[in-house]
């Protein structure tokens, strides 16, 4: 990002929201303690009260009253939803009064959750990416939160990883901590999607609490009517301040890797990093991380954030944002490249010669990096990782290798729990990118991932190593097994089918899993995992195979990898077998794979 995006990104403002004049927002500085909330709407459940306040002008207001199924916003420990119209099938669901009551029934059931803590008012601070509804959003969400009676301190762009670091950071001149925090991202989805993440110093919320969040929001949704919402933007005040957030979020990134260099100033003096932020919220780190530390940067590309992506999908798991990646860190002769998602919650990188660390190298590489530091610990990864990585981990390193359910949310905690009861886990990490360390509080934090690698390069040039620019970091997955044929086939399951009965598609899904099991088991070719928390994962033929249900969508993924093509399509065929006796499943995918 250039020194004039960043200055209007995080421009270090402290406003406060005036009355509308002629339909417009007045801003004009106040004093730090004059917060005035007008409470235009109060809406009460079973111990439950939502006070609304709505400040900003609207250009979709007859679209508010609009019916809106709450419930298909949650996506697991996110929210989700389409916030932009003009995209064919795709109707808008995540509109600002949505997004209002949303956010007012995250500060009340943000006040239950802190009642024991005192009277204080509660501060919510509030961020987004790149996308082009964030603003909208922001607005929105902001009116939200003010109008319950709690602080809203706005961070502009910013990253999730920041967000969370927000309820954690003791610093008055930031306002921090904070008691919450939501992040308007929809991380890799297509532009005209959005949504919301949130968080308290616990933790990231769970499906619980966001489950609990939009039966709230649908409450407080219901009494919504145009008329109030009219007259709430000719008088209401919010309650909003503006800090740049960002730059301590950064400095702390820099400050670590001083800190493994030995306090050198400028520990990546002659490396050069190029970075590519995808026109996502990860800009900063070129100028704002890499730079203060002596790197170059030249040659890195996409930093300023736009929200139509026009280069590519910001997404460690795409292949050409991969490929851009590497083309630029080879072009530039680089010493290493590094990508981010759109909300830096993810990352990958390549080396100086284009080999990319991601998806099972890149846990490979992350495990050696921890390992170093605490012998014998615990990986947490996702079901889909190799049993090429298990073998690298527990034999190469030493390590012991505990493969869960997909999902973020899901690794994290049960590295937690492990923790809880004895078994040391230092680092939990998903195929996708994201990863999180017990060190960083267990935050998904794709920047903090990358600081790890910076560490291990400037703590080597100080140890007095030789200077190889990223070959240290390549030397240190020498020895991992890799399928030389890795593929993920998507099932999906047609919910309309007969063949479903009426039933859901889990039903159906987990009556699919039931009978390859069986298949499984009747085979002695065939060696079912001792130890799998999801679907069923099976060893033979020299490779393996795991088929299981998605978390939301009603998809059985298929991932297969086998040391020759040869092998992977008698897999293909084992489950192929099975699951064709299922109408309802389109398995058209595996049909074309497997055939001759």
């Amino acid at each position: 990002m250039d020194a004039q995006n960043t200055r209007e990104c995080f421009a270090p403002t402290k406003l406060n929201l005036l009355p509308l004049q002629d339909s417009k927002l007045a801003w004009a500085g106040r004093p730090a303690t004059q917060w005035t909330v007008f409470s235009m709407y109060q809406i009460s459940t079973e111990n439950r009260a939502s006070v609304y306040c709505n400040a900003a002008a609207s250009t979709s207001a007859p679209s508010f009253l609009e019916k809106i199924d709450f419930r298909k916003l949650q996506n697991g420990s996110d929210i989700r939803g389409v916030a932009v119209g003009g995209v064919e099938g795709e109707l808008v669901n995540l509109t600002e009064a949505v997004a209002e009551a949303i956010a007012a029934a995250f500060a009340a059931w943000l006040s239950d959750k802190k009642k024991a803590e005192g009277t204080k008012k509660l501060r919510v601070s509030v961020g987004h990416d790149s996308r082009i509804s964030a603003q909208m959003l922001q607005d929105a969400v902001s009116r939200g939160i003010a109008g319950a009676g709690l602080d809203v301190i706005q961070y502009g762009l910013a990253s999730t990883p920041a967000m969370f670091k927000s309820t954690l950071t003791e610093d008055a001149n930031f306002m921090c901590p904070v008691d919450g925090s939501i992040m308007i991202t929809a991380s890799h989805l297509p532009y005209n999607r959005n949504g919301f993440k949130f968080f308290t110093s616990a933790e990231g919320l769970g499906k619980n609490d966001i489950k609990d969040i939009l039966e709230r929001a649908a409450n407080i949704y219901d009494g919504f009517s145009e008329e109030k919402l009219k007259e709430s933007r000719q008088v209401a005040y919010a309650a909003v301040k503006k800090v740049d957030y960002m730059k301590v979020y950064t400095s702390d990134l820099v400050k670590a890797v001083r800190k493994a260099a030995g306090n050198i100033e400028k520990p990546l003096e002659g490396f050069h990093v190029v970075v590519d932020a995808g026109n996502g919220a990860g800009g900063f780190f070129a100028g704002s991380v890499l730079e203060p530390l002596g790197a170059i940067t030249s040659g890195s590309q996409f930093l300023d954030p736009d929200g139509m992506f026009p280069n590519h999908i910001p997404n460690p798991e795409d292949k050409a944002a991969m490929k851009a990646i590497t083309t630029a860190a080879l072009a530039n002769k680089a010493d290493l490249g590094i990508i981010f998602d759109t909300d830096v919650d993810r990352s990958a990188a390549v080396d100086s010669s284009g080999r990319e660390f991601n998806r099972n190298r890149l846990i490979a590489l992350m495990s050696a990096l921890v390992l170093e530091e605490h012998p014998g610990t615990t990986i947490v990864t996702d079901s889909v990782t190799s049993d090429g990585l298990t073998t690298f981990i527990e034999k190469k390193l030493g390590g012991k290798h505990h493969r869960f359910k997909r999902g973020y949310k899901n690794i994290i905690d049960e590295a937690i729990r492990l923790n809880s009861v004895g078994e040391e886990s230092h680092l939990a990490i998903e195929t996708s990118g994201h990863g999180a360390l017990k060190e960083n509080n267990w935050l998904d934090d794709g920047a903090f991932l990358m600081v790890k690698l910076l560490n291990k390069l400037a703590s080597t040039r100080v140890s007095g190593g030789a200077n190889g620019g990223s070959k240290v970091l390549t030397d240190l997955i020498d020895g991992l097994e890799e399928a030389a044929v890795a593929v993920e086939l998507r099932l999906k399951i047609d919910q309309n089918h007969a063949d479903l009965k009426g039933g859901s598609f889990k039903d159906y899904g987990e009556a699919v899993l039931k009978q390859l099991e069986k298949m499984s088991d009747a085979d002695p070719k065939l060696l079912k995992a001792p130890v799998n928390y999801e679907g069923v994962r099976v060893s033979g033929y020299g490779g393996w195979f795991l088929l299981r249900l998605s978390l939301h969508d009603p998809v059985l993924p298929l991932n297969i990898e086998a040391p020759s093509n040869e092998d992977a399509v008698k897999l293909g065929l084992l489950v192929l077998s099975t699951v064709k006796e299922f109408p309802a499943l389109d398995i058209s995918a595996l049909e074309k794979f497997t055939q001759p």
